[in-house]
């Protein structure tokens, strides 16, 4: 108990902002007209969001304490309980999750008209999947939201994607499937290890063998490298994002690859310290690779979205660098890039799902002179390109900042080998830019073409509206945001520390009593 804080509230709020959507969703098989659901959709996620507002304003910073704790028995033969709560590590993910969701019903407002009853069944099932990740405090309950977010997924893919929406949907669904197995069997041995119970607050108090901890290590990273996604286990994600549907596309980007990098601070650098230390040095390698191979793929792209899913592998390569520089700033910086990444990403694809409702292409040759003919598209998409590029006074700035602070703390050629990542992204995003807005208008798309671009209405400039003010507000004051992660990290960079072996231990003497 001394790890938790009880329900600060008198309200179950965590157990009402999870299941909500699930409850939306049910209604929703009752309800006809497509008008209907749309509106039925919009109002339980905008309730979602309002319900889980007071996480936010009652949260106390000042402790790192598991804090909305709601814990009762579940299957006590198995150990198995219905635990849930937060921390400052997964509080941003919560408000992150709820926004977002949001915006997906908006964007997909006209553009789904194909079993739209179905579409925002799966959405509000996924959304609820997706916030149970970030609560749970049972490895059971755990393991239950992180399969059943892939079904939801699978079908957004599958179905309403694109011209190879069953072969994406298929590779998604593989490469997860095979990562969440081999972390099936890990929890099952620290099952076992641990005393017969499956409390994800008592296994990480507790002490594993280093060999142990190596092969245990092995099994959870299976699961999150290929989420995060990390390279060369990256192969799923563009295909998955050029297929998917716009609000599939949002949600995959805005949250679904931040579980990985979840996961590793929830569980592998606390589980797991001294195997930890073991992988550090690979981990940085496999991050820069992801980081500068991500963005020379993006010169070459030629769809739209295509580029932006590379991106990401770029993107989330600086992530997991500052993860596992394992110092206070590498880890702050890790986290608010996971959430900066979902702002700036996800309006990304918001614009591009825009643009291709008019155009119906996303082959970047087909545009040009879009800065005359759809100005304020234009001028939001200019915002997005600075942010994604971390022009200061951006969020993305302060995200990159602090992970190549602590990049160059840890180990200084891998900080500027990463800092290269940063030249390329603004190569290609400006390229971009140049590509689709100040180039000579094609044929279709010019001022006497065969297809008039109309500029955003109020229901997009609406939808994009509370990115770009989160674009700004973390860009100029990120100690709100940073100042929810500092108790929680503080403490996670202390224990690690007590329980890793010491650095100047030799490393291969530690290799030998694994094997």
């Amino acid at each position: 108990m001394e790890n938790i804080i009880l329900n600060q509230l008198n309200y179950p709020v965590l157990t009402c902002t999870v299941f909500l959507p699930v409850a939306g969703a049910l209604l929703l098989l009752f309800l006809r007209g497509d008008s209907l659901i749309r509106f039925t959709t919009l109002l339980v996620t905008l309730a979602t969001f309002v319900i889980s507002l007071p996480l936010l304003t009652d949260f106390d910073k000042t402790t790192y304490k598991m804090q909305f704790v709601e814990k009762h028995e579940w299957i006590p033969s198995w150990g198995i309980n219905y635990f849930i709560g937060i921390d400052g590590i997964s509080i941003l993910f919560i408000f992150l999750t709820t926004l977002l969701s949001i915006l997906c019903v908006l964007v997909s407002w006209k553009a789904i008209e194909n079993k739209a009853k179905e579409f925002h069944i799966a959405l509000l099932t996924l959304e609820a999947g997706m916030l149970g990740v970030f609560v749970a405090l049972d490895f059971f309950l755990f393991y239950i939201f992180w399969e059943a977010m892939l079904i939801p997924m699978f079908l957004l893919i599958g179905v309403w994607g694109g011209p190879q929406r069953v072969y994406a949907a298929i590779k998604f669904f593989l490469y997860t499937l095979v990562g969440s197995v081999l972390m099936l069997v890990g929890i099952v041995v620290l099952y076992f290890t641990g005393g017969n119970t499956l409390d994800i607050l008592a296994l990480s108090a507790l002490q594993y063998p280093l060999k142990l901890q190596f092969w245990l290590f092995l099994a959870f990273f299976a699961a999150f490298a290929v989420k995060v996604p990390m390279f060369p286990f990256h192969t799923w994600l563009p295909d998955a994002h050029t297929e998917a549907p716009t609000a599939g596309s949002v949600i995959l980007a805005g949250v679904l690859l931040k579980m990985g990098a979840y996961g590793f601070l929830r569980f592998s650098i606390p589980m797991f310290p001294d195997a930890t230390r073991l992988f550090v040095k690979p981990v940085f390698i496999l991050s820069v690779i992801g980081i500068i191979y991500g963005a020379l793929v993006c010169l070459a792209q030629k769809d739209l979205k295509r580029l932006i899913a590379y991106s990401s592998v770029s993107h989330m390569g600086f992530v997991t660098l500052g993860i596992f520089a394992l110092n206070i700033q590498g880890v702050e910086g890790g986290i608010l890039q996971m959430v900066n990444h979902g702002i700036i990403t996800g309006a990304l694809f918001l614009m591009i799902g825009i643009i291709y409702e008019r155009t119906h292409t996303r082959e970047i040759a087909a545009y040009g002179g879009f800065a005359t003919l759809v100005p304020w598209y234009a001028g939001l998409f200019i915002i997005l390109t600075f942010a994604s590029i971390g022009l200061p006074g951006t969020n993305g700035f302060i995200g990159e900042f602090l992970i190549l602070f602590g990049a160059f703390k840890a180990q200084k050629l891998y900080g500027v080998l990463a800092a290269t990542g940063v030249i390329l992204g603004a190569g290609y995003m400006l390229w971009l830019y140049q590509k689709i807005f100040w180039e000579r208008p094609g044929p279709d798309y010019g001022p006497s073409g065969r297809h008039p671009v109309r500029d955003l209405g109020l229901r997009e400039v609406v939808t994009l509206a509370p990115l770009i003010a989160l674009i700004f507000w973390i860009g100029f004051y990120p100690e709100v945001f940073l100042g929810y992660m500092h108790s929680s990290v503080e403490r996670l960079l202390q224990d690690f520390n007590l329980s890793a072996y010491a650095e100047s231990q030799n490393l291969m003497a530690q290799l030998r009593e694994i094997f």
